[in-house]
């Protein structure tokens, strides 16, 4: 690398969206540096999907070894290694790591620095002490966990969903903080690995994004799992004397003792150090980029996407809006974004799977809501899982535009919904596809069955219907 290089693409930040800019960028022939200042791989290897998820597992594990009357089965003696669980979570990130390595990039014709990126010029960027000239750069900086205020949280050394794998011991007390997806999935992980857990959450019903049955069945799963939940409760004070265990006081003037307490209060974008002011790229009120439809800055040449914009925060869409923004830059083209079918799961049990538009908004503007409770699908009345449902959002002529699935691994029926979301396509398709039997999908089918019966039952279908009936009648009664 020379002083005097100009790069197609420069890309500040080495997660999911700094990933999939630099590698779209290099396959088209661009010349690509990715900037990083401490690992690649981001959020979703190192603090996000990849430790979380292993972690649920080892929870579900736990959960499913112990008894289960109605199915036959008892056990109590579960033994839970709390110290080699999370050393399965740590195995499990530094197997996916080598795939967002240094060398794996480089292998794909992009170049890696390590250090702080700064914006000096209209054209440079400064790493450590080091300029670089680009033609166009993205950035993809992430977003970090926001700090609660109130007073005497200085005094206690929290937890937040970057620290939270470094524990070894499990916590006797854990508070969480928060009642979003985070705060929810780590709640009842932690409650099922044997943490006496209260979740503390200040708005009137969890997962304040999904509609209130979805709210509904998650707050009662948490409960049956053991979590002392607490909704519309704000702390006021926290007092502790070595900086791990005490007592939160509660705005009812109820304690909370604790071991460790987990924040998940939200997440602030990484956008400060950057210099942002000095090549006049935009942010809104809370410090995240601001991007036009193509992901474009106020800049023209700079570009952003992943979680220091204010679009959705998911690995997913930081992998898609990170790859429009890299042909946009390095090839002029002018794609933008499709938000129609972004989905998103919470990972909770059961698991929450969630696109397109949603039943508030549906019934708002005068759309059909279907629904089929697995009460209804043979797969979940035998494995116990029953108190979830499958539901779709249909316009007249049937044409999906949103869903919601609630049950076992919800997000992977998710998948076909988001495909006919996104494609228009119809509840006649869906119906007329055959499904294997028995699957939590026998919810979706029942579903597009249920809505297809409905649409010929009305209107013109049923006309027309009744005249071919009335026609076959008429033949038949003929040749007799």
């Amino acid at each position: 690398m020379r002083e005097t290089d100009v790069w197609d693409l420069v890309v500040i930040g080495g997660g999911t969206a700094g990933l999939v800019a630099s590698r779209t960028a290099a396959g088209f022939g661009a010349r690509v540096v990715l900037i990083e200042n401490n690992l690649l791989g981001g959020d979703c290897l190192w603090t996000g999907c990849v430790p979380s998820k292993s972690l649920i597992a080892a929870a579900d594990a736990a959960t499913t070894a112990r008894s289960s009357a109605r199915l036959g089965v008892t056990s109590h003696d579960v033994i839970i290694d709390f110290a080699q669980v999370m050393t399965h979570v740590q195995d499990a990130m530094l197997e996916i790591a080598p795939v967002d390595s240094a060398e794996s990039l480089e292998a794909d014709s992009v170049e890696v620095m390590i250090g702080r990126a700064r914006f000096t010029g209209p054209n440079t960027v400064d790493v450590d002490g080091r300029e670089l000239r680009f033609r166009q750069a993205l950035i993809a900086t992430g977003a970090s966990p926001a700090a609660p205020e109130f007073p005497g949280i200085d005094t206690v050394d929290i937890l937040t969903s970057e620290t939270f794998w470094s524990l070894r011991v499990l916590p006797p007390r854990l508070v969480v903080l928060g009642g979003g997806a985070i705060g929810c999935k780590i709640a009842q992980a932690m409650a099922r690995l044997g943490s006496a857990v209260t979740l503390v959450h200040r708005g009137p019903r969890l997962l304040p994004k999904e509609d209130d049955k979805v709210s509904a069945i998650i707050h009662a799963a948490l409960i049956a799992d053991g979590v002392d939940v607490r909704i519309n409760s704000t702390v006021t004070a926290v007092t502790s004397a070595n900086r791990l265990s005490g007592t939160f006081t509660l705005d009812d003037g109820e304690t909370v003792p604790f071991d460790r307490v987990l924040v998940a209060l939200g997440r602030r974008p990484n956008s400060a150090g950057l210099d942002l002011h000095r090549v006049g790229v935009r942010q809104d009120a809370h410090g995240n980029i601001v991007v036009n439809s193509l992901l474009r800055t106020s800049n023209a040449r700079i570009w952003a996407a992943g979680d220091v914009t204010s679009l959705p925060q998911f690995t997913h869409t930081a992998g898609v809006n990170a790859s429009v923004a890299a042909m946009n830059a390095v090839l002029g083209l002018t794609r933008r974004l499709d938000a129609t079918a972004v989905p998103r799961v919470t990972f909770t049990h059961p698991e929450v799977g969630t696109v397109g538009l949603q039943a508030a908004d549906a019934v708002k503007a005068g759309y059909r809501i279907v629904t089929c409770a697995h009460e209804h699908v043979d797969r979940a009345v035998t494995q116990l899982h029953t108190d979830g449902y499958t539901q779709l959002i249909v316009d007249k002529r049937g044409r999906v535009l949103g869903g919601t699935v609630v049950g076992p691994r919800a997000g992977e029926t998710l998948g076909e919904i988001s495909l006919a979301v996104k494609n228009r396509l119809s509840t006649t398709a869906i119906a007329g596809t055959t499904h294997a039997y028995p699957t939590y999908n026998d919810g979706l089918w029942n579903v597009a069955v249920a809505d297809v019966r409905y649409r010929l039952g009305s209107g013109v279908a049923r006309v027309a219907i009744q005249a071919l009936r009335r026609v076959q009648r008429a033949r038949h009664t003929t040749r007799w």
